[in-house]
């Protein structure tokens, strides 16, 4: 017992969490409050096709954006906003800064192509 009672102060100073924040970022990211953010943005935030449909102008789609190059601001908003087909996610910014660094580490090729181009022209 004696000893059990030295490794408390350890245990209750230990700083381990039991994910990631990378791996916080991909769960909230595959199902942040019962709708995956992947179902219109693809898996790694590029945009894909929601649903294609016709009407007087003929075959329509409805996509989501790609959200690989919007600010952590531009993110925060967003997700706590109205809009025509995207629902309003009442995420805190520590959660929508946790799929924000998700999606730029999972996006890293991409930007660093992007901005490589960008340099080059």
């Amino acid at each position: 017992m004696k000893r059990l009672w030295m490794l408390l102060p350890l245990m209750l100073w230990a700083e381990e969490d039991f994910i990631s924040h990378y791996e916080y970022g991909e769960m909230l990211y595959a199902n942040p409050r019962g709708i995956s953010c992947m179902q219109c943005h693809g898996k790694s935030g590029e945009g894909q096709t929601i649903v294609e449909y016709r009407d007087t102008n003929g075959k329509e789609a409805l996509r989501g954006s790609d959200i690989r190059l919007n600010t952590l601001d531009e993110m925060i908003n967003a997700v706590n906003s109205y809009h025509k087909v995207m629902p309003r996610y009442y995420l805190t910014e520590e959660e929508v800064k946790a799929i924000y660094d998700y999606l730029q580490k999972k996006n890293t090729v991409y930007l660093s192509e992007l901005t490589e181009s960008d340099t080059i022209q």
